[in-house]
């Protein structure tokens, strides 16, 4: 019987309904701000996106632009300004920066309960500790997408096939904090179909199409794809091959469809709980 699949669309609008009811109540409203760089056509429509989900939600938005070749410190200073702003409560760089950036340096000047994305070395080492703290939008997308759909992750093998700074790591960290027992693989790791066909999750976010076939999927397995690749055919796709591994995995998410809309909506919902933080009421 082919894979359920797991709808991030219906749990988006579910989480998105629950932060519209309690912003409508909030006399001071949640703000959010996107700081983009340069003129990227993908970076724009990711930024549309936002600007929908906070009209929808009740979440002031702002955007500020900034060009390709702006400086190290008219970048930092324009974040500082957010930072100082009490109508902003959020907010988000929008990464990859150009490579005279330092990313590093515009991590370490988001305040860090304005951090609602999960980049300053704070809200990460309070992530890996345990501690009650932002969590990264995608990586905490995926624990809602499970939790959804009834699968604990407690006492299940993972293999998480990726290993950014911003979704490959922290998603381990979370599936073992949730006592899990996590592998993290990547494309040089030797035999990954065999780390891939041990997992009673698998998830993977490597940016390669094509890279997880249907005989790398363990039977009853759940399948989460977080990946935004496109196909020969310039189709939106995965890293996972989806006609073949719907045959073999219990649970398993569409691209586009399942991860992403969740990671919008989570992104919502942590903007709304710093707002909160910050004494909005």
């Amino acid at each position: 019987m082919p894979a359920t699949l797991m709808d991030g669309k219906a749990l988006a609008a579910k989480i998105k309904e629950r932060v519209r009811r309690e912003v409508e109540n909030m006399a001071r409203k949640p703000g959010l701000a996107m700081v983009l760089v340069g003129e990227d056509p993908a970076a724009q429509v990711y930024e549309a996106g936002k600007r929908r989900d906070c009209q929808q939600c009740g979440i002031y938005y702002d955007t500020v632009r900034l060009p390709g070749d702006v400086g190290q410190e008219e970048l930092t200073a324009a974040v500082e300004e957010l930072n100082r702003r009490e109508d902003i409560d959020g907010i988000l760089i929008q990464f990859p920066l150009p490579e005279h950036l330092d990313g590093r340096v515009v991590q370490l000047a988001i305040r860090p309960d304005k951090d609602v994305d999960c980049v300053h070395p704070s809200n990460v080492g309070d992530l890996i500790l345990g501690v009650d703290s932002f969590q990264p939008c995608t990586p905490a997308g995926v624990m809602r997408l499970l939790e959804e759909y009834g699968v604990s992750p407690a006492g299940k093998r993972c293999t998480m096939v990726g290993r950014s700074n911003i979704v490959g790591k922290p998603q381990a960290v979370l599936m073992m904090l949730a006592d899990s027992t996590v592998t993290v693989c990547h494309t040089k790791t030797p035999d990954l179909a065999r780390e891939c066909r041990g997992a009673d999750v698998l998830i993977t976010a490597a940016g390669c199409t094509g890279l997880i076939t249907g005989d790398m999927v363990k039977e009853g397995a759940v399948v989460v794809d977080i990946a935004i690749n496109r196909d020969s055919g310039g189709r939106l796709c995965g890293d996972v091959v989806f006609d073949q591994a719907v045959e073999k995995a219990k649970y398993i998410t569409p691209v586009p469809g399942g991860v992403g809309p969740v990671t919008r909506a989570v992104l919502m919902e942590n903007t709304w709980k710093a707002a909160a933080r910050h004494g909005k009421k």
